[in-house]
């Protein structure tokens, strides 16, 4: 009986893990994706250009930054932009 109270336990908490993996995996995806459309916007508007200062490009260090950072990372780029240090 113990044994199988022990095996339903251990599916239940393996199920939950996997839930919030799951749930945590979603909310990076759509923040890369808003990232990466942010760059993509960015760079096709020419918002850079508007305040006088090249566009960001679309270089390895910048898409990486950009997917795993997503609106943040975009907006440190930005402002690493405007400083004067590019990526």
């Amino acid at each position: 009986m113990s044994d199988m109270l022990v095996t339903i336990l251990l599916v239940v908490a393996v199920i939950v893990v996997v839930y919030l993996l799951i749930k945590n995996i979603t909310v990076l995806i759509v923040n890369a994706i808003l990232g990466l459309t942010a760059l993509v916007l960015i760079n096709y508007f020419h918002v850079m250009q508007w305040i006088g200062k090249p566009d960001l490009g679309y270089s390895l260090a910048t898409i990486i930054i950009s997917a795993v950072g997503g609106l943040v990372g975009v907006g440190i780029l930005v402002l690493l932009s405007i400083l004067g240090i590019t990526i």
